[in-house]
């Protein structure tokens, strides 16, 4: 893999992140409880932390240990997938940031398997496994509200 691919796909990656800390401060405007802006605002700056990293991975390089196993609880693949259209409430807030994170986990997977190049393989296998835990982490959430009785 050239230098020039690499920063490529990282730029590709950013590029996502920037689209969810938009996303996530654009979904602030129809917040409607302050418990809810500090939500989407912790999301936005997850996001953010999520540029962080990459540009990190841009540094450092990326290799097969840096890619940890993460547990897919598996919840947002049976929500409902027309998330745009739900009403902005703590529970519709956490189905949307899964399914935002399902749907990157899923074209990052699909990516490495398209490359033969292992390096550039690698490096979508690793943003994949990053997006998997973005995914457990609201997967955990809704799980943990859910077995409250809400």
């Amino acid at each position: 893999m050239t230098s020039k691919d690499f920063n490529e796909i990282l730029d590709f990656a950013v590029a996502r992140e920037q689209e969810a800390v938009r996303f996530y401060h654009d979904l602030q405007q129809e917040s409607k409880f302050a418990a809810q802006m500090d939500m989407l605002k912790d999301l936005e700056a997850m996001e953010m932390g999520h540029i962080v990293v990459i540009e990190s991975i841009r540094r450092k390089g990326v290799s097969e240990a840096d890619i940890p196993a993460v547990q897919n609880l598996k919840i947002s693949e049976y929500l409902s997938s027309d998330v745009d259209n739900l009403e902005l409430t703590y529970q519709n807030i956490l189905i949307k940031a899964m399914k935002r994170e399902e749907n990157s986990f899923k074209l990052y997977s699909e990516m490495s398997a398209k490359f033969p190049d292992s390096e550039i393989s690698t490096l979508f296998r690793k943003l994949a496994a990053d997006e998997a835990k973005h995914k457990l982490l609201f997967e955990k959430l809704y799980d943990d509200w859910i077995s409250t009785g809400n």
